[in-house]
């Protein structure tokens, strides 16, 4: 079990990268910090119900190969911590059940073991999953802020990483004090970081952090040589009410909680990664709680489904919890690619949903 100390961590520290990554920690899990007024979308969508099916369900193949790695499901628990003790705990739980269940694994920002570096053991668990789809992480508008080509490569060896993932957070860090809010010329500095990392074999994912990625935007990642786009819609954590919560300022409180309902749905999102590029890998991810949302999410044109919150709270229990989490949505998916007619997931990718 992971412990906690929140609060004495805090009073002890400067408010740095590393405290706000354990106030985010916290926050996600002593708060109800979801998208108001918003869903992912995914509610309006079914499948046409197959009631027989014509083939036996142990016959349900949910393998894929995804940037060389085999997976035993099409599941990603996305990018979320890292930097601190705690968060290298959280780390290293997540990485043993994805070692287990076949599914790959997202580390939080890196910029903090940058900064500071006695923070990037909490971010190598290489040693714990070592045939995990493992991917690093840094926020985009850093290449802005003096982060470059080298600083990535560096990012990429520290943690032993198959991918790249340049998170974009504009809303969220429009609303942090500290926030980084230039982001002129970012898609420039991109494309060049995609086709230096593509000559060292390492694919770049853009990566929403809950808001989504318009159709615009997503044309504008793919001609910028992005290897994936995680759409990561509205409809689950929203990170401007973990920056209200975060806040000791009542004027930004109160900016925050306007944005409660902003965003793409993950339903749209999804649809306008797909229309963006044949050749561009699509992840689902924001609000996804089970595995018929996986399922619609794949059925939609995704080859991955994120999911984060679900697995945080697991985590601060045991890495059996997190396996248990896993094995849950994995049956959930085998159950709905059954009753949808699909024996596997290229079949499932090329099945109709029906909307309510």
């Amino acid at each position: 079990m992971v412990v906690f100390n929140f609060m004495e961590h805090r009073k002890m520290t400067e408010v740095t990268t590393t405290v706000r990554k354990d106030d985010h920690i916290r926050i996600n899990l002593e708060h109800d910090v979801q998208s108001d007024g918003v869903s992912n979308g995914l509610e309006r969508l079914y499948f046409d119900h197959q009631a027989a099916p014509e083939f036996d369900m142990t016959a349900v193949d949910t393998t894929l190969t995804v940037f060389g790695r085999p997976l035993s499901v099409p599941l990603l628990i996305s990018c979320m911590t890292g930097g601190t003790r705690i968060a290298g705990d959280i780390n290293r739980t997540l990485a043993e059940a994805a070692q287990q269940g076949g599914v790959a694994l997202g580390l939080g920002s890196m910029r903090v073991a940058l900064e500071y570096p006695e923070t990037v053991l909490s971010f190598q668990v290489r040693d714990v999953a070592p045939d995990v789809l493992l991917l690093a992480n840094l926020g985009a508008v850093q290449l802005n802020y003096g982060i470059a080509l080298e600083d990535c490569r560096r990012i990429i060896e520290m943690a032993q990483a198959d991918v790249l993932v340049l998170h974009f957070n504009a809303l969220q860090e429009a609303l942090q004090p500290e926030g980084n809010t230039n982001f002129s010329g970012l898609l420039a500095k991109v494309e060049q970081l995609c086709s230096a990392l593509a000559r060292d074999g390492v694919p770049v994912v853009a990566k929403e952090v809950g808001w989504g990625f318009s159709e615009e935007t997503c044309r504008a990642l793919a001609a910028a040589g992005v290897a994936a786009i995680d759409v990561a819609g509205a409809g689950g954590t929203s990170w401007s009410q973990v920056e209200m919560h975060r806040s000791e300022n009542e004027i930004q409180k109160k900016v925050a909680t306007a944005f409660a309902d902003w965003g793409i749905s993950t339903a749209k999102a999804l649809c306008n990664a797909r229309n963006c590029s044949p050749e561009i890998i699509v992840i689902a991810s924001g609000g996804l709680r089970n595995g018929v949302d996986v399922a619609k999410s794949i059925a939609l044109g995704a080859s991955l489904a994120g999911i984060a919150r679900p697995f945080l709270e697991a985590a601060v229990r045991s890495s059996e919890a997190v396996l248990q989490a896993v094995q849950i949505i994995e049956e959930q998916l085998r159950i709905s690619m059954f009753c949808a007619g699909s024996k596997d997931i290229g079949e499932l990718q090329q099945t109709r949903l029906l909307q309510r």
